[in-house]
């Protein structure tokens, strides 16, 4: 059983980001898919800016903003040529200012993207890189006579030669995307500036991009052969001086007693209590990916079918190995992975797996994040032709996929793995282009848009929507729910996914159904007999409180010491 984690501050408001983000909710922007605000068939700063009032109605207290930096979009804004300034697709920094200004007034805060393990080959730093060995920014980057076999995740080997400079520079994920070298001071001098430029314009902290990349090993050494798809990753993850640069990072934000939030890729539950816990933290929390290979083995790569069990023991590892001892981010979608409710839930049962899963992630000891488009059940898009999609991963996966497997499984396998499923404009309602833009947006709509949207789900009650609503409501306003201790039940079930939260006596029960089939439920021993009452369930409300649960249910009970036990 994971101990309860305590806010020492929870009576000092919302004023500190970095005293109550353990009671927030935050909502995920993708920025270009999610509402075009001057008509150009792309979102932008604008269209964030008139949905606030949107996002702070599902009860959000913070939003983190994707990059909205220039970029040439080889890999749509994480690959960044300008660190100070606004992609002119997304608008201006005044309008970035604005965005800022209305969410404060509206009581949320504003994270952004940090993304400096590499910059765009077309950022100034690159270019002059590579003019020479003998510049000022020719340490920026990590450049060697001779390249080692390391692989990149995106396209092909992880080096590209440069005859310019007669080099090898590192690429871990495009070629467009060259590694920084942050061994050397500039650069996290550089790095630290930014920071500094946009929290003085307002912004509340940072979700650092494969933060645990930043160091690599000094020697470079090659990789597992073995290991074709991530070869070299345990020599350019977690390096020796990880905790070095993350701590003259760390510096900054506490000057500005922001937020830092950290991806970590393949980063283990012992690593990441490094960067989490401990006098010497340097992250608040980070986003583990281990629940995210319930169906797979990294999802661009082997494809398997859903796994309970596999969602759960992951699950519970990272709630088990943190509590007590760290904050987990807790999440089931982002713009780096297939929706949710295509890949754990079911397509036929959207509505009931879409409101189940939401509650199975929520009410865990953490800070949920939504990604946009979650909150109406949004599902995966299928494209006829791999032509129609825009990631660079998508495409590269396709060509690389095993050359006797036919178009239609290789089709397939992007149908199930892509990330441009969570990109697709966001559904406001039915209307043409799915209410998202006035003209043809720049990627395609999902064909469901005129039953899956915003409008058709707001004065809905059983809709996923208020659902959401529902849920984070009754999560906010719980101190079980938010800071009690986890436990699951009967963790070799291949059907139910049961757990319970304690805090102070109080005790709430989580009990999910993933099957499409009706399911009998057994309570464990200590609830059984015991009055209970239902906080919440994603069924109309009846009179039955039997154990059958029909698909894909969800209830949450109570188990009051009195009637005026009421968290």
């Amino acid at each position: 059983m994971t101990a309860p984690l305590n806010d020492n501050n929870e009576n000092n408001g919302y004023d500190s980001i970095r005293r109550s983000y353990r009671r927030m909710f935050f909502y995920q922007i993708w920025v270009r898919s999610f509402f075009d605000g001057d008509g150009d068939g792309v979102g932008d700063l604008k269209g964030v800016y008139e949905k606030l009032g949107y996002i702070r109605s599902l009860g959000i207290d913070a939003i983190w903003l994707c990059p909205v930096y220039p970029s040439p979009n080889a890999d749509y804004g994480y690959d960044i040529s300008d660190y100070t300034a606004i992609h002119p697709d997304f608008g201006t920094l005044r309008d970035m200012k604005m965005v800022l200004d209305r969410a404060h007034e509206l009581g949320m805060k504003v994270i952004m993207d940090l993304v400096v393990n590499h910059t765009s080959d077309e950022h100034p730093w690159f270019t002059e890189s590579r003019k020479s060995r003998d510049n000022p920014y020719s340490d920026y980057y990590i450049w060697r006579d001779e390249p080692n076999n390391w692989d990149s995740l995106f396209e092909g080997k992880a080096w590209k030669y440069d005859p310019g400079r007669g080099q090898y520079y590192l690429h871990i994920f495009s070629e467009k995307q060259p590694d920084l070298n942050m061994d050397n001071p500039e650069v996290r001098s550089e790095v630290k500036k930014i920071m500094r430029f946009w929290l003085d314009m307002g912004v509340d902290g940072f979700r650092e991009d494969v933060i645990n990349f930043i160091s690599k090993r000094e020697d470079l050494p090659d990789g597992l052969p073995f290991v074709p798809a991530v070869n070299g990753m345990f020599a350019y993850k977690d390096g020796p001086h990880i905790h070095e640069y993350l701590s003259e990072f760390r510096k900054v934000c506490e000057e500005y007693d922001c937020i830092q939030i950290g991806e970590g890729p393949m980063t283990t539950l012992k690593n990441a209590l490094t960067y989490l816990s401990g006098k010497n933290k340097t992250l608040d929390m980070m986003f583990s990916f281990d629940h995210m290979m319930a169906d797979c083995i990294y999802t661009e790569y082997i494809h398997r079918p859903f796994s309970l069990r596999k969602l759960k023991r992951a699950f519970s590892k990272w709630q088990y190995g943190l509590g007590g001892k760290a904050w987990n981010a807790l999440y089931l979608e982002n713009h780096d992975h297939p929706r949710v409710i295509s890949r754990y839930g079911s397509e036929r049962f959207r509505n009931e797996s879409g409101k189940m899963l939401a509650a199975a992630y929520i009410f865990q000891q953490g800070t949920p994040f939504i990604y946009q488009g979650q909150e109406i059940g949004m599902t995966n898009i299928r494209l006829r032709d791999i032509n129609d999609y825009k990631d660079i991963s998508s495409k590269t996966n396709f060509h690389k996929y095993h050359i006797r497997d036919t178009l239609e499984k290789r089709m397939h396998r992007i149908h199930l793995s892509s990330r441009d499923s969570a990109r697709t404009p966001m559904q406001w309602s039915g209307e043409r282009y799915a209410g998202f833009s006035a003209v043809r947006p720049w990627f395609c709509v999902n064909p469901n848009y005129k039953t899956v949207n915003v409008a058709a789900q707001e004065d809905d009650p059983d809709s996923i929507l208020n659902f959401y609503r529902r849920c984070i409501a009754l999560k906010k306003h719980s101190k079980v729910l938010t800071y009690g201790s986890y436990r699951e039940f009967f963790p070799r079930s291949r059907e139910i996914f049961m757990y319970e939260r304690v805090y102070k006596g109080m005790q709430r029960l989580v009990i999910c159904s993933f099957s499409k089939r009706f399911t009998q439920v057994t309570l464990p021993k200590k609830y059984a007999d015991r009055p209970r009452r239902l906080l919440l369930c994603n069924y109309a409300a009846d009179s039955r409180d039997d154990m059958l649960f029909r698909p894909y249910e969800v209830r949450v009970y109570s188990f009051p010491r009195s009637n005026t036990d009421n968290d």
